[in-house]
């Protein structure tokens, strides 16, 4: 099993005659991801790379029973996309959009409020179920199927983790980037949810970052758990050593006023017995050894 994406994941691609998602679409497709349709108002009746597209996203999901959306708009239109896949009915969204700003991204949570529908980002490099399902810009090559679950809040480091889990010989269920802007659709704490719920998930590695409180919130999350509801985990904290005040990357990894270091990060974990690593090898050596 695996979470939120699969074989059976039809999906449509907003944005999909721009250079990203043109070039996108294509990977997706090669990976083997059913890529049903996609969006670009005034170019309806046109196709790329074989996918037809159409002019509105309630017109791509009658036409095609899409079941999910990734969207590649540029960043002004990045909350009307969101909102406009919501209110078409989509259970899950993906999007990659960067820069979306803050302001629009607290009207899409407002508005996702009144829909059924889970949001993925933006400003995330997508969700990956290897071997079934590639939702995202992720190079697909990294991965391995298998059991661990893997989230992160930045992509690059996403790809670096599974490529070092790959090497070992271990495989992972899903890997889910939720992005690293101040306001995103789904935290540590939802995706680690479904995470505890799937059966083909035996391990979770958490991929945190300075900034914010998503990851000492998880780890009160996970303390409130019984024991037999808890999974192995393993954590890294990135950015340990960037000064206070100083944006690193994402434009919610900064330390500011004391909220958002990493140490508190990395004790919030040790408290509940989660193992921090300090390394990518030495998390792949921690991850190899709690899997036995």
């Amino acid at each position: 099993m695996a979470i939120l994406v699969g074989s059976d994941t039809r999906l449509i691609v907003q944005g999909i005659t721009g250079r990203d998602g043109s070039f996108h679409t294509g990977q997706m497709l090669s990976y083997g991801t059913r890529v049903v349709g996609g969006i670009r108002p005034g170019k309806g009746g046109t196709t790329v790379a074989g996918v037809p597209v159409f002019n509105t996203v309630k017109e791509a999901v009658r036409e095609t029973n899409a079941t999910t959306s990734i969207i590649f708009v540029p960043a002004a239109g990045g909350a009307d996309a969101i909102m406009e896949a919501a209110a078409a009915g989509l259970p899950l969204v993906v999007s990659i959009t960067e820069g979306t700003p803050i302001h629009d991204m607290v009207r899409v949570m407002r508005f996702l409020c009144d829909h059924d529908t889970r949001l993925i980002g933006s400003n995330c490099p997508g969700v990956i179920t290897p071997g079934a399902a590639k939702v995202g810009i992720m190079p697909g090559n990294v991965f391995a199927p298998g059991r661990v679950g893997l989230i992160s809040r930045s992509g690059t480091l996403t790809y670096e983790v599974a490529n070092e889990l790959t090497s070992r010989g271990i495989g992972q269920s899903t890997c889910v980037g939720i992005g690293g802007d101040p306001v995103i659709g789904s935290t540590f704490v939802d995706i680690l949810r479904l995470f505890i719920d799937d059966d083909g998930t035996d391990l979770v590695v958490l991929l945190g970052e300075i900034g914010g409180s998503d990851e000492e919130d998880a780890a009160a999350y996970l303390a409130a758990l019984s024991a037999e509801r808890r999974k192995p985990m393993v954590a890294f904290i990135s950015g340990r050593s960037a000064p206070p005040g100083k944006r690193m990357g994402h434009a919610g990894a900064i330390i500011s006023g004391g909220v958002g270091g990493p140490e508190h990060k990395v004790q919030a974990f040790r408290a509940i017995g989660v193992p921090v690593a300090d390394t990518i090898p030495e998390l792949g050596e921690l991850v190899a050894r709690q899997l036995g």
